[in-house]
């Protein structure tokens, strides 16, 4: 019989069955135990960064960019409710991870005690699974449970709470390798009946299109997509999120819908016959006033949440599946059709309308920044932050095979970037990484400058700097008469805090600043050969617009375009 063991080395034995290789933790006295077990662990990276929230998005970057499930580790109190922003950036993105919070002893629960809080019921609606563990003999169950709801399904974040006696208590040794949960049953399946009902449909449409989102990502359904597009000669938009799923050099390829959607696939959605959807939650960003949501179409959605199907936008033919077996399936029935006409069409909507900026006044046109970062970055992965430059970047920075498009899309987290980028980094140190930020959100989590020097990534960052909040700027340029009430960041004196160079340098990080469309590629050919942290402050209009722009509330077809 084997001995029993601590609950601090069942979990450092849990971390290491489940495969994982790093952790993100930030200490503190309710997970010193833990901490201390680490220390005489070999084989598990252990990351410390400088605030809890961006440890979460180091950990969402690091699971973006690998696939795995992260793992984060932080104390009771403070330090858990600091992880609670990142949870539900999480949760809105469907990125698997497992969040450990230690917490204060059983007997102190309830007690108000220092740094006590009720974490679970914090994050119960941003979690898929979320629990306390009361009892020593339970903890292994309960990890395990936890790395299965978190990858299986529609993937998210769990979180485990281990008072500081459960941690020290001593138990079984024995981690299961599978545990059964009551009322947990992932779809792995695909109903043929309705997946051939969605295929017939589609078949006999004249003028059909399909709809990509994150969940072809998920699913690792990029090349299937591609096949069942191109067999079906059906063009493609894509979500926010499944920027990337679709090769843009495809001439079957659209372009992004949406609020800052493409012209032409605004108006493809607005007018096709048939909308094909898969892996996507029809977030309002991508529907606009949703009783005037593709209303000509009939709509199929694949999703393998049952539960996103018909909750904003009321489908036709619903089919619950993962997206990679849905496509393969569809992929055996797929005959070509002809669309010749259709998609003359969506050419000429292009034409009408073309994605471009005019040039700046003042500054560095945005377009001219990510041409730039397509010509020098051909091949790196792509990470933002929220605001205008993130819709610059989703309009104007093109992916290839192999490249990721890291963002925050659900819940459109300012400060979320710069901590993804350190995180993907991380994950995958051969491979390029390129931050595209601005000013007001790379300040939110600035600090974590001091993680990625001290651990040694490579990181370049594209500061789209025009010293305001540019996105709220915008609406009240567009829609509040230009009364830009706390969007300026700039001193009335037009000084401007910090000087990012010369902040920089207090890190000994290499900064350029770049000030005209000349700078944009010696200053990133010069970074790419620079093996650390590169910052490139981007001087950057406050008067540039990210257009096409729609309303928020209003039908996708009604595009502001200048």
């Amino acid at each position: 019989m084997a001995l029993n063991i601590t609950g601090r080395k069942l979990f450092v034995k849990a971390l290491k069955e489940e495969g994982v290789d790093t952790i993100f933790a930030y200490p503190g006295g309710m997970i010193t135990d833990i901490v201390d077990e680490l220390y005489k662990t070999e084989g598990i990276r252990v990351v410390l960064g400088r605030h809890e929230q961006a440890l979460v998005h180091e950990a969402e970057g690091y699971a973006r960019a690998t696939g795995k499930t992260a793992v984060v580790l932080v104390t009771s109190g403070p330090g858990a409710t600091n992880t609670i922003t990142g949870i539900a950036d999480a949760y809105y993105d469907s990125i698997p991870m497992v969040i450990f919070t230690g917490q204060v002893p059983l007997h102190l629960i309830g007690n108000d005690a220092f740094q006590e809080v009720d974490i679970v019921g914090m994050t119960r609606s941003i979690t898929k699974f979320g629990v306390t563990v009361r009892n020593r003999e339970d903890m292994g169950k309960l990890i395990k449970m936890g790395f299965q709801v978190a990858s299986t399904g529609k993937p998210g974040p769990v979180l485990i709470d281990i008072p500081k006696d459960i941690q020290v208590t001593s138990g079984s040794p024995e981690y299961p390798d599978h545990v059964d949960i009551r009322g947990y049953h992932p779809n792995e399946n695909v109903h043929i009946g309705q997946l051939k009902k969605a295929y017939r449909l589609l078949k006999n449409a004249k003028r059909p299109l399909i709809l990509a989102g994150g969940g072809v990502r998920i699913a690792g359904a990029q090349k299937n997509l591609l096949e069942f597009a191109t067999k079906m000669n059906i063009p493609v938009t894509t979500t926010i999120m499944g920027k990337g799923v679709m090769p843009e050099d495809s001439p079957l390829y659209i372009g992004n819908c949406g609020m800052h959607g493409r012209f032409a696939a605004n108006k493809a959605v607005t007018e096709c016959d048939v909308l094909f959807s898969i892996g996507t939650r029809f977030n309002d960003r991508i529907t606009g006033e949703l009783d005037e949501f593709a209303p000509k179409a009939q709509i199929v959605h694949v999703d393998i949440a049952s539960a996103s199907i018909s909750r904003n936008v009321v489908v036709d033919v619903p089919v619950t599946a993962d997206a990679k077996i849905a496509l393969e399936r569809l992929c055996e029935y797929a005959e070509a059709m002809d669309t010749k006409k259709w998609l003359c069409e969506l050419k000429a909507w292009e034409k009408e309308h073309p994605l471009t900026m005019p040039k700046s006044k003042v500054g560095v046109c945005p377009q001219t920044i990510c041409e730039g970062i397509n010509e020098v970055f051909p091949k790196a992965n792509i990470v933002t932050d929220v605001g205008q430059h993130q819709m610059w970047a989703t309009q104007f920075i093109k992916l290839n095979e192999g490249q990721e498009f890291i963002t925050s899309g659900g819940l459109g987290t300012m400060g979320f970037g710069f901590p993804a980028a350190i995180g993907a980094s991380i994950g995958n140190p051969k491979k390029d990484v390129v931050l595209v930020t601005g000013d007001g959100g790379f300040q939110m989590n600035m600090q974590e400058m001091a993680t990625a020097m001290t651990i040694g990534v490579s990181v370049v960052i594209c500061l789209f700097n025009n010293s305001t909040l540019g996105m709220v700027r915008q609406m009240q340029q567009l829609f509040y008469g230009k009364r830009y009430e706390i969007t300026d960041l700039s001193a009335e004196d037009g000084s401007y805090y910090p000087d990012f160079l010369k902040w920089a340098e207090g890190y000994q990080c290499k900064a350029i600043r770049v000030t005209d469309a000349d700078g944009v590629v010696p200053a990133l050919k010069e970074a790419k050969k620079n093996k650390g942290i590169t910052l490139i402050d981007f001087i950057v209009s406050p008067d540039d617009l990210v257009l096409p722009m729609v309303k928020s509330g209003t039908p996708l077809g009604d595009m502001i375009l200048k």
